[in-house]
């Protein structure tokens, strides 16, 4: 037991400082020593699913001596026996699953701790330096000994006051796709309200003095789960980050692929990349950059104003794109397009109403409404909102409906209306990588909405984060949300942030990096009805190699 590591890691989460670590379930010790050399926290050792054996494990706690990372042992099941082994091997602690009641945690306690305060039986193993060190050992264990007990089941949520008041545990961690399944989600890492579920346990243990931690699942996560006051959180899983790495990698060569449970190679997700666009591509309009507050501007009702920053000013085709800001109190009448329109929210509070149903958006949450559908927005809030405007066409009109229609307020995690609009929940929406220290979410497409003439998303990118040299056959509109991008255009360099958008014209070669040290996001939107991104050899995207000289 590393007593020095363990009051190290108290003294962080003392001052709410969050404690990062790392999942284990590969046998290489090796895998452990880079998260001790990269300074991790703690390390849980995966004892209960999977192929870890007692002697691997042990390995992996070698792989601590010494160091300033904790290291636990996730045991199969509440069970003295597995937990006596496990602390006597020298684990800092126990990782104990699907806990239910203070009775079972109670009994987790009381079996990670030496009598009288427990039922710890005293071996000659490592913990004791075989026997050599039982007086300093029993006299510290029962002091530092971590227990942390993982919530996982719905049944636990009812049992939140009585668990956070047993003594000698002061982190509960989540296992959220254990419980999505007891809710009746199997197979989802956050089913239907199971997201807020969480949060409401976990800030009832926080209010309770105890500290709450969870597994992110993107780097975007890692920062959205320690806004949302996790303190113990999981960068992720060994294999799970070496195949996201791989599989970023690969998508930056056109190689990315699927995974399926048999184990048989799915067909590649993309072709290799292309030498060269074909000339039927040549462009005909150079890229143009739009800084905001530079766009046209109108008011499209009392204290509602939208900025084209894409459109046909600057010769786009089959697409527009801006910022619409909402006063305080602001209301856009009902109305109605002949085209497809997506709303993402940026900044502030916003309701979309859409026949009479009314969606509360969150931030980044994003709406597609369908062709001829009618819809308002409104701000309620003493904030100004703005919100990301696509439409699929590059001469927008609007149609006002005078019709009468019932509200009802739709539920937080509906995903739309059958027949009618989608709704993309940000935070539960899937991931995946469009290139090396990315993550991209596909909010609408014609696969998710049969007939949208349009396709788009979100776009987060890690330092270093880029997407391989591509080309489209239409135009594109990336608007820059959040920290500071680089556009490459056939070798010419532009430097974007602050909702600045880019047309990005049919058939000009162009890739986005990330040069800074902290993250930038982007809101994508493509004038065809896939997102279907034509990867060509990094070569044309340089002033020499760019093959409409």
């Amino acid at each position: 037991m590393k007593t020095s590591a363990i009051r190290n890691l108290r003294r962080k989460l003392a001052v709410d400082s969050p404690v990062f670590g790392m999942w284990i379930t590969l046998e290489s010790p090796s895998i452990t020593e880079m998260a001790v050399a990269l300074g991790l926290d703690w390390v849980v050792i995966d004892a209960e699913h999977g192929h870890l054996d007692w002697n691997e494990i042990v390995d992996h706690l070698r792989a601590t001596v010494r160091s300033d990372t904790v290291a636990l042992v996730r045991i199969a099941e509440l069970n003295g026996g597995l937990i006596k082994r496990a602390l006597d091997l020298g684990a800092d602690g126990v990782v104990v699953p699907w806990i239910e009641s203070a009775e079972q945690l109670r009994m987790a306690v009381e079996y990670s701790r030496y009598p009288v305060d427990g039922l710890r039986g005293i071996g000659a193993e490592r913990a004791t330096c075989w026997g050599q060190c039982f007086v300093e050992h029993t006299a510290e264990a029962n002091e530092h000994v971590l227990v942390v007990p993982i919530m996982e089941s719905i049944r636990a949520v009812r049992q939140i006051p009585l668990l956070s008041q047993v003594e000698g545990v002061e982190l509960f961690f989540f296992g959220p796709a254990d419980f999505s399944s007891t809710a009746g989600f199997r197979g989802q890492w956050e089913g239907p309200g199971v997201a807020e579920q969480i949060l409401q346990m976990k800030d009832a243990l926080r209010r309770a003095g105890r500290n709450c931690g969870v597994l992110a699942t993107s780097h975007e996560n890692l920062i959205e789960r320690q806004q949302q006051g996790f303190r113990m959180i999981g960068l992720g899983a060994d294999a799970g980050l070496l195949l996201r790495a791989m599989r970023a990698s690969l998508a930056a060569v056109g190689r990315d692929r699927p995974m399926q449970a048999s184990f048989e190679v799915m067909p590649l997700s993309r072709p290799a990349p292309l030498t060269a666009p074909t000339e039927h591509m040549r462009p005909d309009r150079p890229e143009v950059m739009n800084a905001v507050g530079t766009g046209p501007k109108a008011e499209i009702a009392p204290g509602i104003v939208f900025e084209c920053l894409v459109g046909s000013h600057n010769q786009s085709r089959n697409l527009t794109t801006g910022l619409v800001t909402l006063s305080p109190g602001s209301t856009l009448p009902y109305h109605s397009h002949t085209f497809s329109e997506a709303v993402t929210l940026l900044s502030g509070t916003a309701i979309m109403e859409v026949e009479g149903r009314s969606y509360v958006l969150k931030k980044l949450d994003n709406i597609v409404i369908p062709p001829g559908v009618a819809h308002t927005s409104r701000n309620t809030s003493s904030e100004p909102a703005v919100l990301h405007i696509a439409m699929a066409t590059d001469t927008p009109s609007r149609t006002l409906v005078t019709r009468f229609f019932s509200r009802r307020a739709m539920p937080e995690d509906s995903q739309g209306f059958p027949g009618g609009e989608r709704v993309n929940r940000f935070a539960t929406a899937p991931r995946g990588a469009a290139g090396p220290n990315t993550e991209f979410i596909d909010f609408f497409n014609a696969d998710l909405m049969p007939g949208l003439e349009m396709s788009g998303g979100y776009g987060f990118f890690y330092p270093t984060g880029r997407l391989p040299a591509h080309v489209h056959d239409f135009d594109e509109s990336i608007c820059i949300i959040s920290g500071h991008a680089t556009c490459v255009v056939e070798g010419r360099r532009y430097t974007m942030s602050d909702g600045a958008t880019a047309l990005q014209p049919r058939g000009r070669i162009h890739y986005f990096i990330n040069e800074t040290q902290g993250p930038m996001e982007m809101i994508w939107v493509y004038a065809g009805p896939r997102p279907e991104r034509i990867v060509v050899d990094e070569r044309c995207a340089t002033v020499e190699g760019n093959p409409w000289r």
